[in-house]
């Protein structure tokens, strides 16, 4: 995953709205992961952070529903 691709984030309020990858965060004291992704409803450009579970790739939806594997079960590791 890189810097500003399209990503879904499966939450009931998040699902329907646009978001980008921003980056992904460790929390060293505590060991918890984090996606950063910026975006929302049309028009908005606001900063969010989601368990890796919730965040999949621009392709995983099918319509209103949510298939495949999320970032936090297949990362979408660049190949360079």
């Amino acid at each position: 995953m890189r810097y500003g691709e399209a990503v879904v984030v499966n939450a009931p309020r998040e699902r329907r709205q646009h978001w980008t990858f921003v980056a992904f965060a460790v929390n060293e004291a505590t060991g918890e992961e984090w996606v950063e992704v910026r975006g929302g409803r049309s028009g908005e450009s606001k900063g969010r952070s989601f368990r890796p579970e919730l965040i999949f790739p621009l392709g995983s939806r099918k319509g209103s529903k949510i298939v495949g594997l999320s970032l936090a079960s297949a990362p979408q590791l660049a190949l360079e």
